[in-house]
């Protein structure tokens, strides 16, 4: 392996990096990508095992429900999409069910549906898992893979070459399906260089060099290790194997992931970037790569340099591990974990308080992960031991807990012209320092049926002061399969009471 490229001493960065991507965060709306490659629909079906069935010595699996998202290319677009980018996507699905259900999800996440090409020569690549009690049991394969026909590679490299000129930066997605291997791979690389762009690529298989002229490649640990040959452990190692790509591939960078390890950035003659990782719980790593590509290919085309865009990217990739499925990550999110991760604290306050489109958009990413919502809502004007008992008993019935507070004006016509004792942003401030609390968001009506509309929770509490025949919004839960759970009470608190002894005497 001689004339490998050298690589300087070795930096390694903090847990709590800097945080410069922080402030370009709101450059991300005028980057745009070009993503081209492997476009599969992730298929969920989701249930309950409780027999075996008679016919033969296999789990019987009671369907509960069937979620679908995109996979490989498509997940990539969708979270540049999550991040704030603006995304073009091409690659094949087939004139068939699935291919018509990627088009809708590729639309419901604004993306434009033109670049992608439908063909006759084989099916949309559908990877459908099987859950039972939240763990995987099965995963059905249905796909064709090998290189394209002829037909469809002129067809997929004419829509890429329209797209060309205005991307910023463009991102092959490389799941061994086709759509990504020679000889596509190679004029995507070389039509890119000649028009100035940087081209990274997610990689599959152990021949990089079918990649050579592109700017980086983000292999994981494995794909490092079967590409090179050698066996991929400590920093030095990673270094070793990474220069040997850049020299024989001609490229300017490789990112390599390393699980538990966080990721590395090597570029020749430059110092190696090691970075620890900001995963706090790991529930599925599907789609890791696809955010770790999509985040450092919009954290170039924003102006980040290499080092900035693989802190963005390693950051992204710990929020994406705490989700279930193939998921992505928001600016918020990335807001709330930067700050937990520099100041070893709980997210700044402000980031749980979120307006209702906020809250709910934020409900539908906790419930696409698997995670169970609960919702509770009151005045809360003075918090007593009512309160955080409600509060701590209702967050022990679910995975992330939302409370709506009533607005100043709401609390005033429920409680009359003397209330609320504390303003609306005293209240929410005081909600979200509160252990048990996710997310607070403010409503103005009388009554939280609107909010509970928008925000769709799994379960909805209140005190034992209620029954559930008379709980606003009990039918809009139960009705999508939800729970109405009714809290004990702790005698002797309320915060009207709190007030009559305060005033004693006055």
């Amino acid at each position: 392996m001689s004339g490998v490229s050298s690589v300087s001493p070795t930096l390694t960065a903090r847990s709590s990096y800097p945080v410069p991507f922080l402030d370009r965060l709101d450059a991300f709306a005028s980057a745009r990508v070009l993503v081209i490659g492997d476009i599969m629909l992730d298929r969920y079906i989701s249930g309950d095992v409780e027999r075996i069935s008679p016919e033969a010595p296999v789990p019987v699996l009671r369907h509960k429900e069937t979620r679908q998202m995109l996979g490989g290319a498509g997940n990539v677009a969708a979270n540049i999409a999550a991040l704030g980018g603006h995304v073009d996507l091409v690659g094949l699905i087939g004139r068939d069910a699935d291919g018509e259900a990627v088009r809708s999800i590729v639309q419901e996440w604004g993306i434009s549906t033109a670049g992608l090409v439908a063909t006759g020569e084989r099916p949309t690549s559908v990877k459908t898992r099987f859950l039972a009690q939240g763990q995987q049991v099965l995963r059905h394969d249905w796909e064709r893979t090998g290189p394209v026909a002829p037909g469809e590679k002129v067809a997929l490299l004419d829509s890429f070459a329209t797209r060309l000129n205005v991307a910023d930066i463009i991102v092959l997605s490389d799941y061994g399906k086709g759509s990504a291997l020679p000889p596509v791979a190679g004029a995507v690389i070389a039509a890119a260089r000649n028009a100035g762009k940087r081209v990274l690529v997610d990689p599959k298989g152990r021949d990089f060099s079918i990649y050579a002229g592109a700017s980086a490649v983000t292999p994981n640990r494995r794909e490092l290790a079967e590409a090179t040959g050698m066996v991929i452990g400590d920093d030095a190692s990673v270094e070793k194997a990474c220069a040997w790509l850049i020299d024989t591939c001609g490229l300017e960078a490789v990112l390599a992931t390393r699980s538990e390890d966080g990721l590395s950035i090597i570029r020749a003659d430059e110092p190696a970037t090691h970075i620890p990782t900001e995963a706090r719980e790991v529930f599925d790593v599907s789609g890791a790569g696809d955010t770790v590509v999509a985040a450092l290919a919009l954290g170039l085309a924003a102006g980040m340099d290499w080092v900035d865009a693989a802190s963005l990217a390693n950051a992204a990739a710990g929020i994406v591990v705490a989700k279930r499925g193939t998921a992505q990550v928001t600016p918020d999110e990335l807001r709330a974990a930067r700050q937990a991760s520099d100041d070893e604290i709980h997210p700044p306050l402000e980031s749980l308080i979120a307006s209702r489109d906020e809250a709910a958009r934020r409900v539908a990413a906790w419930q696409a992960a698997g995670l169970t919502v609960g919702f509770t809502n009151g005045c809360f004007d003075l918090i007593h031991p009512g309160h955080v008992a409600l509060l701590a008993w209702a967050r022990e019935r679910c995975d992330r807990l939302v409370v709506g507070l009533n607005d100043d004006a709401s609390v005033s016509r429920l409680k009359g012209p003397t209330r609320p004792v504390n303003n609306l942003a005293a209240r929410a401030t005081v909600m979200a320092a509160l252990k048990p609390v996710d997310l607070v968001t403010a409503f103005g009506e009388d009554t939280p049926l609107a909010l509970i509309r928008a925000l769709q929770p799994d379960v909805l509490v209140k005190g034992q002061d209620y029954t559930v025949a008379n709980v606003v919004g009990a039918d809009i839960v139960q009705a999508r399969g939800g729970k109405v759970l009714l809290a004990p009470l702790i005698a002797g608190q309320s915060t009207t009471a709190i007030i009559a002894r305060l005033t004693e005497g006055q």
